[in-house]
C-alpha cells in the first residue's frame, strides 16, 4: 500500500501512460465518496493579481469555488460565448460547464469527459436546458466535423497519452473561424513541443500567458477549503494523497 500511495502522490512526474489511468481511478474514487457534489471543481484555481481589475461577479451559491470558477473565466477572456456551440473536452465533476452555461448563456454547451459514473451523476445533479453531458475519450472525439463555436479544455490535457490525436480532433470539430479556449499545466522545457504541436495541428495561437502565479496565490487563498474537503472527504490514511492531488500549501504539487 505504501509503494501505491508514493506512486500516487509522485503523480505528476509520472509518465504519460501512467498519469491517465491513474487520474481516473482517483475520479471514481472521489465520485464514490462525494455524491452530494460537494466537490464541483478539480482544477487549481486562479486570481487576479492586479487587484485594480474588477472582481467576478457570482451568486452567492457560487462564492466558496470563486477560484475555481475564476480559472473558467480566465480561459475564455475576451470571447463572447453568448448564442453559440460549445463543447468542453475533459470536464470532471461539470462545475465549469455550469458556471460558463450559467453566466455566460451559449445556445449549446455539450461537456464530455471519458468517466461514464462522472457523465451519468452530472446528467443527474445539473438541470440546465443548454448543458448536456456525454461519455467521450479526448483522443477519439466522437462528433461530426465543423459542429463547434468554442472548445474548452482546462487542466486536463496533461493525461492524454496522444496529444496530437486530441488537437487533431479539436480543429476538425471546430468550425470555420472558431476559437480553441486552453489551459494546463507544463514545464517549461516543455513548452517548444506544445506549441508546435498546436500549430502542426493548424491552430493559431493568439494568446499565450504564464498563469503560474495567478494559480499559486489561488491555492494559497483557497488552501483551507481544500484542506478541509479532503478531511471531511477522504480517510486518514489518504489524507496526505489527498494533500497531492489538491495542490495543498506545502504539498510537493505545491512545490512544482
Amino acid at each position: 500500500y505504501n509503494k501505491m500511495r508514493n506512486i500516487i502522490e509522485r503523480y505528476a512526474e509520472l509518465p504519460l501512460l501512467l498519469r491517465g489511468p491513474l487520474w481516473k481511478i482517483w475520479h471514481r474514487y472521489i465520485h464514490s465518496k462525494d455524491k452530494t457534489l460537494g466537490i464541483k471543481f478539480l482544477n487549481y484555481g486562479y486570481v487576479e493579481l492586479d487587484y485594480s481589475k474588477q472582481l467576478l461577479d457570482l451568486q452567492s451559491e457560487d462564492e466558496a469555488e470563486r477560484t475555481c470558477i475564476q480559472m473558467y473565466n480566465q480561459v475564455i477572456r475576451g470571447i463572447d460565448l453568448n448564442g453559440k456551440t460549445v463543447l468542453e473536452v475533459g470536464c470532471g465533476r461539470g462545475g465549469g460547464a455550469e458556471y460558463l452555461t450559467k453566466y455566460k448563456h451559449p445556445k449549446s454547451y455539450l461537456a464530455a469527459d471519458i468517466s461514464p459514473k462522472v457523465i451519468l451523476f452530472c446528467n443527474e445533479y445539473y438541470k440546465i436546458p443548454e448543458l448536456s453531458f456525454c461519455v467521450a475519450n479526448a483522443e477519439m472525439l466522437p462528433f461530426p466535423d465543423n459542429t463547434f463555436d468554442f472548445v474548452v479544455n482546462v487542466e486536463s490535457s496533461r493525461c492524454y497519452n496522444n496529444m496530437n490525436a486530441f488537437l487533431n480532433h479539436v480543429v476538425r470539430v471546430l468550425c470555420t473561424g472558431g476559437y480553441f479556449c486552453f489551459t494546463d499545466m507544463r514545464y517549461n522545457s516543455d513548452l517548444p513541443l506544445l506549441r508546435n504541436q498546436f500549430v502542426n495541428a493548424g491552430l493559431e495561437i493568439l494568446e499565450e500567458r504564464d498563469i503560474l502565479p495567478n494559480v499559486v496565490a489561488a491555492l494559497e487563498i483557497d488552501n483551507e477549503r481544500r484542506k478541509n474537503l479532503i478531511v471531511n472527504k477522504l480517510p486518514g490514511f489518504l489524507e496526505s494523497t489527498g494533500n497531492e492531488f489538491a495542490g495543498i500549501v506545502g504539498s510537493k504539487r505545491y512545490e512544482l
